[in-house]
């Protein structure tokens, strides 16, 4: 492994190991935010879309009826 790999990781080791609570909760815990992801995914979709189009009373009215 060269010096510039090991120090590229280093930082990202440190990071798991400051939220090591977290990391073993979320691989252990079988439950996950995915779906919430996914609303938040197509929410964000949707907003782009109709960037510059229309005020927030048609979005959420696109939000509401997109499925």
């Amino acid at each position: 492994m060269s010096q510039n790999h090991c120090c590229s990781t280093k930082p990202l080791a440190a990071g798991i190991d400051r939220d090591r609570d977290a990391v073993i909760t979320g691989l252990t815990l079988p439950w996950n935010s995915g779906m919430v992801e996914g609303h938040v995914n197509r929410i964000k979709m949707l907003k782009r879309q109709m960037f510059g189009r229309a005020g927030s009373g048609l979005l959420r009215t696109r939000v509401l009826l997109a499925k």
